[in-house]
């Protein structure tokens, strides 16, 4: 359940509750002030019926006067025949009435010999008080449905408010996490509260974070730059030394330092975007074998079937080379391309992928495991930033028989 839910089944929950409360409060408020009144009424009845009695001997017709009355609830007679006044709810001839009783003295032939007493009672009609609180309960039923309903509706409204902007704070994290650090919520409306801080939290967190990566690119980018005219120059006296092995290992090295180079400068236009692909419709076919032709290891290719696809060749040649090196390099033969429509998959049969680079995607300056071999882990962050550019998806996964296994799904230029 989202935000906007929860808060609103939170209010309906309290709502629904409060209004239980109060209504069984005024509920049992009212009954005992209906019973109060009639209790005191038959009370009344019963010395005004004694009074009569005591000066004419005559009980009358008033209040349903009547001396052992069949219908006199059995509780209330045994306490007047012990000699008590007393009241109770209960069932009349025709319906619910409150009856007053006591005892109206001992009969003829009665005394010490324990003759029960006469019991006098009256009743008072309690129709009219249950007509009263029926509908006081009806009336409380239905102000407590609208007051639950409004109050939901308030909070779904409030709820609401809070969720979209809740929603468009989280919009702008999700661009600012996709590496568009220009993305800003900015005002998003309502009071000052904590919606209002996140957001401008959020803000100032990717200005701070466009800073320190702008940075870090302007650096990468003049490192690159100052190294490459001396590795030149030290390639080039590498080239003069007189054959041998320490010939053969300084050249190796300097290569090396230069392929390393010339990765960072990449990544740092890859960074920056300074490069804008130029789209084409080629045949994805005769570029695979382009690439697999130049590898510097066998590797065995497989057309499935051909596709017309959009796309930048060089870049793709880029993306496609930096796979095919990576699984040489990290893996183990057989290197297979294959190509199946607008996808094209690398695989070898090495360890497979780490589970942080399946996790976290490629991370420059890791390879991720030991099994995985040593390197500086440009070739997969190069290959990935290519095919960001390119609408290319590209998919890391370790293969069910063993494995590395990368897939390239491009963009159909068919139709």
């Amino acid at each position: 359940m989202n935000l906007r839910g929860q808060i609103a089944a939170t209010v309906a929950l309290v709502s629904v509750l409060v209004a239980i409360t109060v209504g069984l409060l005024v509920h049992r408020a009212s009954v005992a002030q209906h019973t109060g009144q009639a209790r005191k009424a038959a009370e009344n009845a019963l010395e005004s019926v004694l009074d009569g009695y005591a000066r004419g001997g005559d009980l009358g017709l008033a209040w349903g006067a009547s001396t052992s009355d069949p219908a006199l609830p059995e509780e209330l007679r045994r306490l007047a025949e012990r000699g008590r006044h007393g009241s109770v709810l209960g069932a009349g001839p025709n319906g619910t009435v409150m009856w007053a009783a006591a005892p109206l003295g001992l009969g003829p032939g009665t005394g010490n010999d324990g003759a029960a007493a006469q019991v006098l009672s009256v009743r008072i009609d309690y129709a009219d008080d249950e007509r009263a609180i029926a509908q006081l309960d009806r009336s409380i039923q239905v102000s407590a449905a609208l007051s639950v309903a409004v109050t939901v509706l308030a909070g779904v409204f409030a709820a609401d408010r809070i969720s979209g902007r809740l929603r468009t704070a989280a919009r702008t994290a999700r661009t600012i996490a996709k590496g568009d650090l220009t993305a800003r919520i900015g005002p998003i409306g309502g009071p000052r509260d904590e919606v209002t801080e996140l957001a401008s939290a959020v803000d100032s967190m990717a200005g701070v974070l466009s800073s320190k990566l702008a940075n870090e690119q302007r650096f990468t980018a003049d490192v690159a730059h100052e190294l490459r005219t001396p590795l030149t120059g030290l390639l080039t006296a590498a080239e003069l030394l007189p054959p041998g092995r320490p010939t053969e290992l300084v050249q190796d090295r300097v290569r090396v330092l230069r392929s390393l180079t010339e990765d960072l400068l990449e990544v740092s236009r890859l960074d920056a975007g300074a490069d804008r692909p130029e789209l084409t419709a080629v045949q994805l076919g005769p570029v695979a074998a382009r690439v697999v032709a130049a590898a510097t290891a066998p590797t065995e290719l497989r057309i499935e079937s051909d596709a017309l696809v959009t796309t930048d060749v060089r870049r793709l040649d880029r993306v496609l080379s930096n796979l095919v090196a990576n699984a040489h390099r990290h893996g183990r033969g057989p290197v297979l391309v294959r190509v199946e429509g607008p996808v094209l998959t690398v695989r070898d049969h090495g360890p497979g992928y780490p589970e942080d680079v399946l996790a976290e995607g490629p991370q420059r300056f890791r390879t991720g495991a030991r099994e995985r071999g040593h390197g500086h882990g440009l070739g997969l962050t190069i290959a990935q930033g290519h095919a960001e550019a390119l609408g290319i998806a590209l998919t890391l996964a370790n293969h069910p028989e063993g494995g590395a296994l990368a897939e390239l799904r491009l963009p159909s230029a068919e139709g």
